[in-house]
């Protein structure tokens, strides 16, 4: 199968973010996805490169995108991680046991699965900005319900419509990168988007604590519907459209649907898809299940779980940095995901053994370890899946990227409970599922992808 390099005239918006000393040879990129339809005839700017309003947006606003996409990003765990370290409080003041208080976290998970099916497609119909901001609306409107939430049960619901709604800004924000970027160079947007995004999962718990000093969880939900609210304000203003109506799929609900089972029916990009998926939930079961191990199993405060989990994202960015600045253009991105996949399965196998009782008895230290190595790796998997992923779908990104967070935040959703099963008064049933999920990532590159065929038609 050809591989397709950047033609003449190819927009370079990465010089935008980061001028790069010396420029490696791009990538090779996989072949297109079969089934996905090509863009209408129109204009070079479609056969070429980005589209020309993308090009305007970047050049307008430059870093500034790069900010905004950071921020829609970062918009999961912001809303997730503000919120970890009151779970227990949750439990308590609601009077719900702890496994429905972590259904507020499957449903918001499930929410954003759902909602990218529905964004995606419609974001390749009638252009990224509408979507958008309506969903960044709804989603203001359901946090600041949260909020109010008189019961577990109306808590669930919400936190379900919050995620629905937050699911526009995951999936336009990938489907701009590929608007605005191809090759490797989205690769090492997908870094530096890491960087920016990294900060939220550092900083949401230790905010997360600390509001906790001051009112009690509710006002939590306030905080994040004042940073909803920014956001919509500052897309509103400053993201301009980034894929013009020549390039836009005018189809309904069944070009929506033939265009998803073409990409399905890709194996590559499926074995991309379900690899980023279990990789996600390896995260996601560390996210459900660690408020309860680190302070009510180890015994640790609120704060110093802050601080644990601020340690394991500076861990994720930072890896995540070295992917973009150091490997990628230099090293293979499969070479590069295959040994993140392999250190998490490695680190999951690490910290059930440890929480078993292989080594004896072990305190907060080996675990907080292991987790840091696993999170850490996330920083090779995450950045390079999409990436690959996305540069066989050229033509229908929204699509695509919805695909691509849907079986994330499926498969993370799935997971979230699975860590609870024993109770808390273990961390074996996260050990278990981060091995499981891990060891399915790596199966799926292997299988499904096939790395080492691609490197030999390259």
């Amino acid at each position: 199968m050809p591989d397709r390099a950047p033609g003449p005239g190819t927009h370079d918006p990465a010089t935008a973010v980061r001028p790069p000393a010396t420029r490696p040879e791009p990538e090779p990129e996989p072949a297109p996805a079969a089934g996905v339809p090509a863009p209408r005839a129109g204009g070079a700017a479609e056969t070429t490169g980005p589209a020309a309003g993308a090009k305007a947006v970047q050049a307008r606003v430059g870093l500034l995108v790069t900010l905004i996409l950071g921020g829609l990003t970062a918009l999961p765990p912001l809303s997730m991680d503000m919120y970890l370290p009151a779970l227990p409080q949750v439990t308590d003041a609601l009077s719900a046991p702890a496994a429905t208080v972590q259904l507020t976290l499957t449903a918001c998970l499930a929410g954003m699965a759902l909602g990218q099916l529905a964004v995606g497609p419609m974001s390749d119909r009638w252009g990224r900005r509408r979507p958008l901001l309506i969903g960044m609306l709804v989603y203001v409107a359901a946090t600041a319900v949260c909020a109010l939430a008189p019961s577990a049960g109306l808590l669930v619901g919400f936190r379900l419509l919050q995620g629905l709604a937050g699911a526009a800004g995951i999936v336009i924000a990938r489907a701009v990168v590929r608007d605005l970027y191809d090759g490797v160079e989205m690769a090492r947007f997908f870094s530096t988007l890491m960087l920016i995004s990294g900060v939220a999962p550092i900083v949401a718990p230790l905010i997360g604590g600390q509001i906790l000093r001051l009112t009690d969880w509710r006002g939590v939900f306030l905080v994040l519907t004042g940073v909803g609210v920014l956001l919509t304000l500052v897309v509103w203003r400053w993201l301009g459209e980034t894929l013009p109506p020549e390039r836009r799929h005018s189809g309904g609900v069944g070009e929506a649907l033939r265009t998803m089972r073409g990409l399905l029916a890709d194996r590559v990009f499926t074995g991309y898809t379900l690899t980023g998926g279990f990789a996600f939930a390896a995260l996601f079961a560390y996210i459900s299940a660690s408020p309860f191990v680190v302070q009510e199993i180890y015994g640790a405060s609120p704060q110093t779980f802050s601080l644990l989990f601020g340690l394991n994202s500076v861990g994720l960015v930072l890896v995540g940095q070295v992917n973009g600045k150091l490997l990628v253009g230099r090293v293979s991105l499969d070479k590069v995901l295959g040994a993140g996949l392999a250190v998490i399965t490695a680190a999951a196998l690490f910290l059930l053994l440890a929480t078993a009782g292989a080594f004896g008895e072990v305190g907060l230290g080996p675990v907080a370890a292991g987790l840091f190595v696993l999170m850490s790796a996330m920083g090779l998997a995450m950045p390079n899946t999409n990436a690959q992923a996305l540069m066989r779908t050229p033509h229908a990104a929204g699509s695509a990227s919805a695909l691509l967070g849907t079986s994330s935040f499926l498969v993370g959703a799935v997971a979230s409970p699975l860590v609870g099963v024993a109770g808390e008064r273990t961390a074996v049933p996260m050990a278990v599922v981060q091995l499981v999920c891990g060891a399915a990532a790596l199966l799926s590159f292997l299988l499904l992808c096939r790395p080492w065929r691609s490197r030999a038609a390259g």
